[in-house]
């Protein structure tokens, strides 16, 4: 009996019947798929991106030098230097991530005590060569300028879960 519905099966090509009903069903259907560089779907606010410094509302840079972010890194992509200023608190002189070796496991970020180093919402920072994925304290302080809104939206957002 398995053989005369398999030989059935064949010679009426019941399958690829069955397929072109589905693709019929499909082809009037709404469309899913999102065109791409001119429509963007929803981020998470829990999204890992670039990463940026981010500053206090007066201006100064909230990174107060303690490493805990250098520390952390499990790719070791971070290098921070740090000297005492005048009044006796510290400020990092040099803030470098290599892009490159990031995870972007998102540690950095929690472990920062200040919410200074942040991943943001951008994804889209291409480079052309790898120096320019080796981000030096002005360009991550450039970045927490630009998107300084968006930064705050998404620990606001992301806070009743830390």
């Amino acid at each position: 009996m398995a053989f005369l519905d398999r030989t059935a099966r064949t010679l009426l090509l019941i399958e690829l019947l069955q397929g072109m009903a589905l693709t019929w069903r499909y082809m009037f259907k709404k469309k899913v798929t999102i065109n791409y560089p001119f429509e963007k779907g929803p981020l998470s606010p829990r999204f890992r991106g670039e990463h940026a410094l981010r500053r206090y509302m007066n201006g100064e840079e909230r990174c107060i030098a303690c490493k805990l972010c250098e520390a952390i890194c499990p790719s070791q992509a971070i290098t921070i230097e740090a000297m005492p200023r005048a009044d006796g608190s510290r400020r990092t002189t040099r803030y470098d991530i290599d892009m490159t070796k990031c995870i972007y496991c998102g540690y950095c970020q929690e472990a920062c005590p200040v919410d200074a180093i942040v991943e943001g919402q951008n994804f889209e920072f291409a480079a052309e060569n790898r120096e320019e994925l080796m981000y030096d304290k002005e360009k991550l302080l450039e970045n927490g300028d630009r998107w300084e809104a968006a930064l705050a939206t998404c620990i606001r957002l992301d806070a009743p879960y830390r």
